[in-house]
């Protein structure tokens, strides 16, 4: 009878201890102060001189111990492969395990000299292995059978605690991303210019994943490069450039294949990004996620971590929501600078209409004073008694006011066919009456000009005033671009028998940046008191005589254009 009395109280003492762990999950919402609670009650129940509960680490496969008590400092940090020692063992097989005397355990690892009996049981998160609960004694045969039957009541417990005590924190976790995403949406697109859209998606990148560096490259599919465009750390933006070819990186893998590629040692990688920061900032993890809008790529979102981590499913499915964002709002960003530009093109149309109709009410009105002067200047007969030079400049003043007539009755016919006005013509006779035009004015700004003649005539069907009115322009802007003077060369060759090539070169000061990609635009330009319609027609009187007007070079030290006519075929 007293035998059965100490099983009831044995029974009675389960039940008690299992009832005081299953309560932790309401009283605690920290996973870890459950475990320091669990380990008490171990402790109390089995009268142990240390205990522990060690938990797989996902990253490294290892054993960590996440909680203890009575055990020596050399225990705090420590990390067990599976397999070794008998938490080990019990972790890998799932299988408890009980050790009345460890000097006869081939499998005991000894972490504390004090240590003469130990028993372990596993911890599981439904059908898997998580970690172990160990009970450690400093004499021998301190444990019996029915004590591991009662440990491993206790870790199954323990086990259905924290995994109830995990799921409520992971979905905590994913309310909070959740909200974040929504939030980061609603951002990302109310913002209207692309470089923010990046910045937007990397700062809440780091965020949402704990990530220690994390990047947005933008893939230029013209030149088939990925360009660095928005890069931050925990310390905010990082001023960093860089460019790279997909073919070079692990980060092409996943542009080529629309996929997530991840590694977890950039070490042991062949990487060509970051090279300098990876190894600065000791950075060993990456997951890289490509940004696709209607199959095609946008770009790459990466993202780096300090330590050997595996990304999870969760952490991937965040980031590729990251990416989707990002593919939108920079796909709105870029629709909405579209708008923007087709806007302002419509308001320069409105602006050129607006300024046809002035031109053409100007040219009707100079069109008959300039009669008046031409027949004036006709009845004066200055020719007869000039000099040689008097001579050439009253002819060039006569054909000027040619010249004049024949604009202002271009923009009266606006429209109308203008291929009865064009010539046969000699390219090097044009440029040459272009220099004596401007002869007193290259003096004024103290400019050289040379003229590089080729060893053959070059015959152009056009209009000679257009062609000339064309070279006037870009001579004139270089004399603007060099107001303490410099020099002007004009270069002709002929391409092929079939084109007409003429360099214009100045010394100036160039044309800045901003203005490069749009320097034939209407009314763009750097110049104070410019119209910005000087490039605008040279440009249009090129293509209308199937030629062209292009920049070839500009910079601190000088710009180089270049026109181009059809020769004529003989």
């Amino acid at each position: 009878m007293e035998k059965i009395s100490t099983d009831k109280s044995s029974e009675q003492k389960a039940i008690d201890v299992l009832y005081r762990i299953s309560t932790l999950a309401g009283k605690e919402k920290n996973p870890l102060l459950a475990l320091e609670g669990i380990l008490d009650e171990v402790m109390s129940t089995f009268g142990a001189s240390s205990a522990s509960i060690s938990l797989l680490n996902a990253d490294s496969d290892k054993l960590v111990i996440e909680v203890e008590r009575g055990l020596t400092n050399a225990s705090k940090g420590f990390e067990l492969p599976r397999g070794v020692g008998v938490t080990g063992w019990v972790a890998m097989h799932g299988e408890p395990l009980l050790c009345q005397d460890v000097s006869l355990e081939e499998r005991y690892f000894p972490l504390d000299d004090r240590i003469r009996s130990e028993m372990a049981a596993p911890l599981s998160e439904g059908n898997r292995t998580v970690g172990a609960l160990n009970v450690d004694a400093i004499e021998t045969n301190a444990f019996s059978p029915d004590d591991l039957r009662l440990l491993v009541l206790m870790a199954n417990e323990a086990s259905r605690v924290l995994e109830n005590m995990w799921m409520i924190q992971q979905l905590r976790r994913k309310a909070e991303q959740l909200q974040t995403l929504v939030l980061v949406g609603q951002d990302v697109a109310s913002t209207r210019k692309v470089e923010d859209v990046l910045e937007t998606i990397t700062y809440e990148a780091l965020l949402l994943l704990n990530c220690s560096m994390s990047a947005f490259f933008l893939y230029e599919s013209e030149t088939d490069e990925l360009k660095l465009h928005s890069l931050q750390d925990k310390s905010g933006s990082l001023s960093v450039e860089e460019t790279l070819s997909p073919a070079d990186s692990l980060l092409g893998t996943s542009l080529r294949g629309h996929r997530q590629v991840q590694t977890r040692d950039l070490f042991r990688t062949e990487e060509h990004h970051f090279t300098h920061l990876i190894r600065e900032k000791n950075l060993h993890s990456m997951l890289v996620t490509p940004v696709v809008y209607e199959d095609e790529p946008i770009g790459l979102i990466t993202l780096y971590i300090n330590r050997s981590h595996r990304f999870n499913d969760d952490e991937k499915l965040i980031a590729r929501a990251l990416a989707d964002l990002g593919a939108i709002a920079i796909q709105n960003a870029r629709l909405y600078d579209r708008v923007f530009t087709s806007e302002e093109s419509l308001r320069k149309s409105e602006r050129l209409t607006t300024l046809g109709t002035l031109a053409a009410e100007i040219a009707h009105e100079i069109r008959n004073p300039l009669m008046v002067v031409r027949l004036l200047f006709d009845s004066l007969e200055l020719s007869e008694n000039a000099n040689p030079h008097q001579s050439k400049d009253l002819s060039i003043i006569r054909e000027k006011l040619n010249h004049l007539d024949q604009i202002a009755g271009r923009i009266l016919d606006f429209g109308k066919s203008r291929e009865a006005l064009r010539i046969e013509c000699n390219v090097l006779e044009i440029i040459n009456e272009a220099a004596l035009l401007v002869r007193l004015k290259l003096e004024q700004c103290k400019v050289t000009l040379r003229i590089n003649e080729p060893g053959e005539n070059c015959i152009v069907f056009a209009e000679k005033g257009q062609i000339q009115q064309a070279l006037l322009n870009l001579i004139l802007n270089g004399l603007s671009a060099m107001p303490n003077g410099g020099h002007i060369t004009i270069e002709t060759s002929i391409e092929e028998q079939k084109w007409v090539r003429v360099l214009v070169k100045d010394t100036g000061t160039g044309i800045p940046e901003q203005f490069k990609k749009r320097i034939f635009d209407s009314f763009l330009t750097a110049r104070e008191g410019g119209t910005g319609l000087g490039l605008t027609i040279s440009k249009r009187i090129m293509r209308a005589h199937d030629g062209d007007l292009e920049l070839m070079e500009s910079t601190s030290d000088g710009t180089v254009f270049r026109i181009s006519l059809p020769l004529v075929k003989k």
